[in-house]
């Protein structure tokens, strides 16, 4: 297996085990891997009257995933989950966070809270 194939594979699985540590703080999984032409999420998930739009890092250790959280990424994701509510008129009311969920190897996921908010 190639270098990419086996970055992507880990990637798969990171997404996989963020969602299962989302679901144990009781989360409900929306979508995973939403893409639209502005942009794409990984992980959408709701808990209560909070929608939360969730980026998944995954790397060698938590600080280089952390460092690779760049803004011009956080914008396509801040406008990706403009498009997602405005397909679903039911989510419009939610309060909405923007999180990020760091994975690397033998660690349990790091969820950083709240890691952006969106300019007005």
């Amino acid at each position: 297996m190639g270098k990419k194939q086996t970055a992507e594979k880990f990637g798969r699985f990171a997404e996989s085990l963020a969602a299962w540590s989302l679901r144990l703080k009781g989360y409900r999984i929306l979508a995973r891997g939403f893409r639209c032409r502005v942009g794409e999420i990984d992980i959408i998930a709701r808990r209560g009257s909070l929608l939360v739009f969730v980026e998944v890092k995954a790397r060698r250790n938590i600080a280089e995933a952390a460092e690779s959280v760049r803004p011009r990424q956080t914008g396509r994701i801040t406008r990706a989950s403009s498009v997602f509510v405005q397909g679903r008129p039911s989510l419009d009311g939610l309060d909405q966070r923007f999180d990020v969920i760091l994975v690397s190897p033998w660690r349990w996921p790091v969820h950083l809270v709240d890691a952006w908010r969106p300019e007005s």
